[in-house]
């Protein structure tokens, strides 16, 4: 199967971490955490949203549960900076490589760290964008965690 070229760098980065992991195509899309969840048949919780911000002027990524808002003050606490705002499409796309609505938490190019809700640690199994709004990869957190470098906080509130 071929895929379009950003699904191909998430499933060459998961062949490369030798990451037990499945990649699948949504006809419908997923564009937004309700819509991945219905459509893989999952709880929100366990949907990842792949967040960039822009900390101090570097990259960080967040990785919140579809039921959550990323909290801009946990995020800020948590990478250590005094200054955090959600970044820019463009921004994203320099970031990560992917376009917003796609963003795969790997490969990453430009982002200087990962921070990973620790809620996720408690499922089983967990869904990420896989490089465009109509493909998901399902993996377990602690891969994703292995993967992304990713250190668990608690990033967000009910939302």
């Amino acid at each position: 199967m071929t895929w379009p070229e950003p699904v191909e760098r998430v499933s060459a980065a998961l062949r490369a971490a030798a990451v037990d992991a499945r990649i699948e195509e949504f006809g419908e899309g997923t564009p937004t955490a309700r819509d991945a969840a219905k459509a893989v048949g999952c709880e929100l919780e366990q949907i990842v949203k792949s967040l960039v911000f822009v900390c101090d002027g570097a990259y960080v990524l967040a990785l919140v549960p579809g039921d959550r808002r990323a909290d801009e003050r946990a995020v800020a606490a948590a990478a250590g900076a005094t200054e955090v705002r959600v970044a820019r499409p463009e921004e994203v796309v320099h970031a990560t490589g992917f376009e917003p609505g796609g963003v795969a938490p790997f490969p990453q190019r430009a982002v200087t760290q990962t921070l990973i809700d620790r809620s996720f640690l408690a499922h089983d199994a967990v869904w990420v964008g896989a490089g465009t709004p109509s493909h998901m990869a399902w993996m377990s957190p602690s891969e994703l965690q292995r993967l992304t470098q990713a250190r668990p906080v608690d990033l967000g509130g009910r939302g």
